[in-house]
């Protein structure tokens, strides 16, 4: 057992970057990490070559997919599967998310880049 500490938890970027991207625990089947985009802020990520699920820590935004427009907030659950071009855009409130990927991060090769 392992408690995975500060995984979902609000932090700024540093050093002048538009956005904050941590990984905690990192196994061969899976990957958790904490994504954080701030208010007014743009979420420039990539499509991963792993499935991912979404947990809204704290924050307000829309996500944006192909297939559909959703608004977020604390307690949503979101399912990217790997491969599809997904968004977080409206980012009202610092928007703190809890990443789960599995297999674990970039594990299947080709890997676009973590979503920062």
């Amino acid at each position: 057992m392992r408690i995975v500490e500060g995984a979902g938890a609000w932090r700024p970027a540093a050093d002048g970057a538009a956005n904050d991207w941590a990984e905690q625990l990192r196994t061969p089947d899976l990957s958790v990490g904490t994504y954080c985009i701030p208010a007014g802020g743009t979420d420039d990520q990539s499509p991963h070559t792993e499935d991912e699920i979404y947990v809204v820590t704290a924050g307000r935004a829309t996500i944006v997919t192909p297939g559909a427009t959703a608004e977020v907030g604390p307690g949503s659950v979101v399912f990217v599967p790997a491969g599809e071009e997904h968004r977080f855009t409206d980012v009202t409130e610092d928007l703190a998310l809890l990443v789960v990927f599995g297999p674990a991060y970039g594990s299947r090769g080709s890997a676009a880049p973590s979503p920062e």
